[in-house]
């Protein structure tokens, strides 16, 4: 298994928005870390191509989705100023290959954090604003059909970003208690809590 010919077919994928098939299936050894590996190169592309990372996106935050996965942690990917995407600005879909949107809670925060100690309550008290986003995802494989190597591979699907509102100070309101209707064209999609994101969302930012 060449780790760089598997970033490269990712990296060719995005480029000429086709999606391809996934890694797992030519080589079904393939492990979650060796993945972030892949990832790290694929990121490393982008970035030598002028990208700029300017975020994190975590996935697999509530546990129904971690049970579905058969794992017990979240994952993550790397989000770029390139991917950021202004608010009432149409989504242009031939930029992608098939995109998908999932409502999110988007933290700005005031200052780094690092290493194992880090709580709930310490990412609230880094944080200057939290605001309603749009996490507009783009598997690079077909039918978002993919394992979890592969999407972890895959930089979790990071596709673009909306940030919503003006943002508001995380000790105003309690994020568990906040809730989301998701619609389309009016119609309702789905509804959720801020609960649902490990207990808090705080707790998947402190991961």
């Amino acid at each position: 298994m060449n780790k760089t010919e598997l970033a490269e077919r990712l990296i060719r994928a995005a480029s000429d928005r086709v999606a391809t098939t996934p890694l797992t299936d030519d080589f079904p050894d393939l492990d979650v870390d060796t993945a972030y590996t892949i990832q790290d190169t694929v990121v490393e592309a982008r970035r030598a191509s002028g990208a700029v990372i300017v975020g994190a996106k975590l996935g697999l935050t509530s546990k129904a989705k971690q049970e579905q996965m058969n794992v017990d942690e979240p994952l993550y990917g790397w989000l770029s100023h390139d991917m950021h995407i202004d608010t009432g600005e149409p989504l242009v879909c031939d930029r992608f290959i098939q995109p998908r949107c999932e409502p999110e809670i988007a933290f700005l925060l005031g200052e780094d954090l690092s290493g194992p100690d880090v709580s709930a309550a310490r990412v609230i008290a880094a944080t200057q604003l939290v605001f309603p986003a749009i996490d507009v995802l783009d598997s690079r494989f077909a039918g978002y059909s993919f394992t979890l190597p592969d999407v972890v591979a895959d930089n979790s699907s990071c596709a673009g970003f909306i940030l919503g509102g003006q943002g508001s100070s995380p000790t105003n309101f309690d994020m568990r208690l906040t809730g989301c209707v998701f619609e389309k064209n009016g119609s309702l999609i789905a509804t959720a809590s801020g609960a649902a994101v490990l207990g808090h969302p705080a707790t998947s930012v402190a991961w």
